[in-house]
């Protein structure tokens, strides 16, 4: 699994890439992430980046075991005084290989579904290299909803992705790109307009 980490790193880099040509106002837009802004998104990443699986346990728990709790913590905690300074603590985490327990890909789920967070309000785009986009929707179709993932959605709908030879699920077909299918299956309902087939209005309903 050590072929994760130079995908991750590279995601790290080209989002370092696109936040430096972004005026500093537009770091206070809306992300995908309910009542996140675009900065606060980008501190969450610098976070889950120096997390490591002691760190995440000793965190967890000391949000009483509330993950929104320790998340908004780490945003707190990392988040700077000015999009630069936050920009500047991405960078110093670029290359980190720290991770909370999870498993590995959960890494490349991270670095996608919230570079999309920040991407899309914004209006830019990246062409992610097709690997890192399956092995991403195939973790969160294996993944239970508790803890982050899909599972159970998928267990009502078939996905099959346009742009991958990728079919995952039993049921009325959504089809799409498959980073559409990522992020719908990741609750980013923006993404269902990218989506097609008799399954669609079963997945809307169910996120």
């Amino acid at each position: 699994m050590k072929d994760v980490w130079p995908m991750v790193h590279a995601e790290r880099a080209a989002l370092i890439g696109d936040l430096e040509r972004l005026d500093a106002e537009r770091w206070d837009e809306p992300s995908l992430c309910a009542g996140w802004t675009v900065h606060d998104v980008v501190a969450h990443l610098v976070d889950t980046a120096r997390t490591t699986r002691p760190g995440f346990l000793i965190g967890l728990a000391r949000a009483r075991f509330d993950f929104d709790r320790q998340n908004a913590r780490g945003v707190e905690r990392e988040r700077g005084a000015s999009p630069g300074e936050t920009l500047e603590r991405l960078r110093r985490v670029v290359s980190r290989t720290s991770t909370p327990p999870a498993p590995l890909d959960s890494r490349l789920v991270e670095e996608i579904v919230h570079g999309e967070d920040i991407r899309r309000p914004l209006g830019l785009a990246r062409s992610y290299p097709q690997e890192a986009v399956v092995r991403s929707l195939r973790l969160q179709a294996r993944t239970s909803a508790s803890f982050g993932g899909a599972e159970e959605l998928v267990a009502r709908v078939r996905l099959t992705a346009e742009d991958a030879d990728l079919s995952i699920g039993e049921g009325p077909e959504v089809s799409g790109p498959a980073l559409s299918l990522l992020l719908a299956v990741s609750r980013r309902r923006v993404a269902l307009d990218d989506l097609e087939g008799e399954g669609v209005t079963a997945l809307a309903a169910a996120l």
